[in-house]
């Protein structure tokens, strides 16, 4: 019994020395774990950061990008016509452009005219009618006196015409419809000159440039590409907007004519109709 019970005392301090050692070395691992979980979680953290700078970042200079070609949209378009019209050179851009305002001029022009000159003839007929029955060729007259536009004018010099009979009349009307389909027309040769005209102008810029950039090759005494593609572009910077000037007013130039021939022939079947009125008073007041 004696031996025994160094025995149990030994064997209680190993017991009590390994419990001791497990929970330090337990704590060990646990003080370890909690460290290299917050190691982590500062690293995330870290990450998260770094990837919502770098998203920051890329939104502000996808956001610098957009407002840069939104300005470069809004100034596009003046700001390239001002730079190709430099390019294209100033002297013979300016000719093409001094052709365009002044195609233009003449085409707002003859449009106003030929609006003012469209008239309702049915109603002027009907009018002048109506005077001749009630109030004999001086009502009739002064009814074409108060209407404006050609067929008004052509009413009025056959009703001038109607006491030296129908013959008279007729050519009196046949007379008056060509200086009035005259005034019509006058003008519109002047548009057809500046269609014409206008990529002459911009063709005689493209050779003289062309001859510009071969002179600055045959000085250089080598063939750039840059100096030969810039001359070359230059050139017939001149061409472009010369044919372009002269698609504009060909366009206008073809809506004239058209506004021009829808008059002439109502004209034609108003001159007809007066005729037959002029005719019908004649034979009633025999």
């Amino acid at each position: 019994n004696l031996a025994q019970k160094p025995m149990k005392k030994v064997f209680t301090l190993l017991l009590v020395a390994g419990l001791l050692f497990s929970s330090n070395v337990f704590a060990q691992e646990a003080t370890e774990a909690a460290t290299t979980e917050t190691v982590a979680a500062d690293e995330t953290v870290a990450a998260d950061s770094n990837a919502t700078a770098a998203t920051d970042s890329t939104a502000t200079a996808d956001q610098a990008v957009t407002e840069e070609t939104a300005v470069e949209e809004e100034a596009s378009f003046t700001q390239v016509l001002k730079k190709q019209f430099i390019d294209g050179g100033p002297f013979f851009m300016s000719f093409v452009l001094l052709a365009l305002v002044l195609g233009l001029a003449l085409v707002i022009e003859r449009i106003i005219y030929l609006a003012m000159s469209t008239s309702n003839n049915d109603k002027l007929l009907e009018e002048v009618e109506a005077a001749l029955n009630s109030g004999g060729v001086e009502a009739a007259k002064e009814v074409c006196r108060n209407t404006r536009g050609p067929v008004a004018s052509i009413f009025y010099n056959g009703l001038d015409k109607m006491n030296e009979g129908i013959e008279m009349v007729d050519k009196a009307i046949v007379s008056v419809g060509s200086v009035e389909n005259g005034k019509l027309e006058r003008g519109v040769s002047w548009i057809s000159l500046f269609i014409a005209l206008a990529p002459m102008l911009g063709f005689m810029g493209t050779v003289i440039g062309m001859i510009d950039a071969f002179d600055a090759i045959e000085a250089a005494g080598d063939i750039s590409p840059s100096l030969v593609a810039g001359g070359i572009k230059v050139a017939l910077l001149t061409t472009v907007f010369g044919l372009i000037t002269a698609m504009i007013l060909q366009v206008f130039y073809n809506l004239i004519i058209a506004m021009i021939d829808n008059i002439v022939n109502k004209m034609e079947d108003a001159s007809i109709s007066f005729l037959d009125l002029v005719a019908a008073y004649q034979e009633k007041n025999k």
